[in-house]
């Protein structure tokens, strides 16, 4: 686990998001209005300094979507971002500016590095467009390779083809950390690691966060990864987000009924918790066309007739620890909203 918070709707937060929205626009015949994938339909969210919020969801939930629209890989529809009490993009906070504090780590380990630049030179080039010396950039990337377990004098001078998947997210992993950054986006930054390697990372990346005080976001679809590294996780399910909360208590007693079946669906090694019934059925609904009122009820199993007329909000008792059903809201009309209003956990 990262470091413990004592309370995270406590404090103001290091990274907040507010109204976050990227619609996609398709094309259309001649005088036709046109449809759009709604990838990412209105968030809202809070990451706190020294946590590390994990953020999980099926595929096409939104998730990557969320972290380009962070960096700004992409031009949001709408929403702002808040970072350290300042706007993104504004004068208080130019994009250059909160690109030093914030990094990414993408899954691609080799299609994020140019191939053309020797080890070294990715991990320095980042310091030296924001105007750092070339030696003392090379220096840095010196120091970070070693860092990351790769000996720069064995690994510094070679390129991305020539080492392994393993080696190539720790070079990824020494270039974010080359701006010296406050916060670093993993999106799936394990996933396409063999189990021994990404344990080697996922520790080696616990370690880095309490050497130089980092705040992650984590997004992957291994709920075992997730709940190992995350303070705090995140479930978003077609664009929206239906339930945040503290790691232990989310694994432990979900509240939405797609987070239980998230947490349903874990593999287990043990043979007395065998999964026996599925616990989802369906794909998602079509996000260029999503469901009326809640997105999750054609699938869910405690749907009630007002879940498709009526929106639930996310609510909780503070932002760091909520949940969007209708069956946490008092009066919301479901027919179990009296056993479970006001979000609190069973």
């Amino acid at each position: 686990m990262g470091a413990s918070l004592s309370r995270p709707g406590s404090a103001a937060p290091l990274l907040e998001i507010r109204g976050l929205v990227k619609h996609f626009p398709l094309t259309a015949p001649i005088g036709a209005k046109r449809p759009v994938v709604r990838a990412v339909d209105g968030i809202d969210f809070r990451v706190f300094a020294g946590e590390t919020l994990g953020v999980v969801g099926e595929s096409g939930c939104g998730k990557s979507t969320t972290a380009r629209l962070l960096m700004n890989l992409i031009s949001p529809t709408a929403g702002e971002i808040i970072f350290d009490g300042c706007q993104v993009g504004s004068s208080q906070m130019p994009m250059k500016t909160f690109r030093r504090q914030v990094q990414m780590v993408f899954q691609d380990s080799y299609a994020s590095l140019n191939p053309r630049l020797t080890i070294e030179d990715s991990v320095a080039f980042g310091p030296q467009v924001h105007g750092t010396p070339a030696r003392e950039a090379l220096a840095r990337a010196h120091d970070l390779l070693a860092r990351v377990g790769l000996e720069p004098g064995r690994f510094a001078g070679r390129y991305p083809h020539e080492l392994s998947g393993g080696q190539r997210q720790r070079v990824n992993i020494a270039r974010a950390l080359a701006l010296q950054p406050r916060v670093v986006i993993l999106d799936e930054a394990v996933s396409a690691l063999d189990k021994s390697v990404e344990a080697q990372v996922l520790n080696l990346l616990l370690d880095l966060k309490a050497e130089f005080g980092l705040t992650y976001i984590f997004i992957s679809h291994d709920l075992h990864v997730v709940r190992y590294v995350s303070d705090r996780v995140m479930v978003m399910y077609l664009g929206e987000v239906v339930e945040v909360g503290p790691a232990e208590q989310l694994f432990e007693s979900p509240r939405h009924p797609y987070t239980q079946a998230l947490t349903q669906s874990m593999p287990s090694m043990d043979p007395d918790h065998r999964t026996e019934h599925v616990p989802l059925a369906g794909d998602p609904p079509n996000p260029i066309d999503p469901p009326t009122g809640c997105r999750f009820h054609p699938r869910c199993p405690q749907a009630a007739p007002v879940c498709s007329q009526k929106a639930p909000s996310l609510a909780g008792p503070h932002p760091a620890d909520a949940v969007s059903c209708l069956m946490h809201a008092a009066d919301s009309g479901h027919p179990l909203a009296g056993t479970t209003a006001s979000g609190a956990r069973s």
